[in-house]
């Protein structure tokens, strides 16, 4: 009896030794989304690599809360790690949305180069004020325009339209310089307000609006590609700060791992689904990006001032 009782004190013992540690992963898209399906191979990187010891739960669709919940809930701890646009983070860090400006970047490894680059670990250390460490870096594209009720051309097709945006400032200044009324609503919201006629238009990367079946609710896509949508998957600082340097070092490498794959997936998707977009029933233009460029001068302009000097000569001369 007595060594039954050992036995099983000893099990219990042991068990709480090895307890795993779990983490809580949330995002507001779904999980056939590129962000969704690189975070699956993040959990099975984790779990296999720590043997089991870490835990990832993966809650996609705004289970946990929209964008902004989530980011607040790492930040408070009430969630343990989110992905999201570059530029929803901005609101805790500033400088974090500078890759957000409109027309910053031409093609996906020039700003895969830039987001990797020292210039944005330099940024990304402003997060940690607000119990946020950045692992990688996702990608969603670049934004493009869908409407309702007619086709976007040129920029005076903007005019008057009212736009739905996600909380960035960036991107919300940037549809108001073009001429249309941005107002900020979050994404799981969004095909029921677009099919009840609550917006006349929302912009989106088109892996986002086609993997979303936005394409159900909105007429026309504009390739406009006016802002380039990084997405930091972050962990809260606390919670970071309690794993060990190999397990430290299993979640970061399984993070670039799943970062690879969401490029890979994002690019492919980009340049493959406007076809499938088109079998949609959807009509696709292509606007002059040079005159959408000049007339958002005013938004790089004024953001030029909110970051300041050097960190905008680093980001220029970067990306010339």
């Amino acid at each position: 009896m007595k060594k039954i009782i050992c036995t099983a004190l000893a099990a219990v013992l042991m068990g709480s030794v090895f307890a795993a540690t779990t983490i809580k992963l949330g995002y507001s898209t779904g999980e056939n989304d590129p962000r969704g399906v690189a975070s699956k191979l993040f959990k099975e990187e984790v779990e296999k690599n720590s043997k089991g010891s870490i835990k990832i739960e993966i809650y996609p669709s705004a289970k946990l809360g929209s964008d902004t919940a989530l980011i607040e809930g790492v930040m408070n701890g009430t969630v343990d790690m989110t992905v999201s646009s570059a530029g929803n983070f901005a609101v805790y860090a500033t400088n974090v949305g500078v890759s957000a400006l409109p027309f910053l970047f031409t093609d996906f490894n020039k700003a895969w180069k830039f987001m990797d680059s020292d210039i944005i670990a330099g940024v990304n250390k402003e997060l940690e004020a607000s119990n946020i460490v950045v692992l990688a870096h996702y990608d969603n594209g670049f934004r493009c325009v869908t409407t309702t009720r007619k086709a976007v051309n040129k920029v005076a097709d903007m005019k008057g339209l009212h736009i739905r945006t996600p909380s960035n400032q960036i991107v919300m200044e940037t549809m108001t310089a073009l001429g249309a009324k941005p107002e900020p609503l979050a994404f799981a919201e969004l095909p029921a307000a677009l099919k009840a006629g609550k917006f006349d238009s929302q912009e989106n990367p088109i892996p986002v609006i086609y993997n979303n079946k936005l394409y159900e609710v909105q007429k026309f896509l504009a390739i406009t590609n006016h802002s380039y949508d990084a997405m930091p998957l972050v962990i809260r600082k606390d919670l970071w700060s309690k794993l060990s340097a190999s397990e430290q070092k299993i979640v970061k490498d399984a993070a670039l791992k799943a970062q690879k794959l969401n490029r890979d997936i994002v690019k492919k998707q980009t340049e493959s689904l406007v076809a499938d977009l088109k079998k949609a029933g959807m009509t696709v233009t292509s606007p002059n990006l040079n005159e959408f460029s000049k007339a958002t001068k005013s938004v790089l302009d004024d953001f030029s001032a909110v970051y300041g000097k050097s960190l905008m000569t680093k980001v220029q001369n970067f990306t010339k």
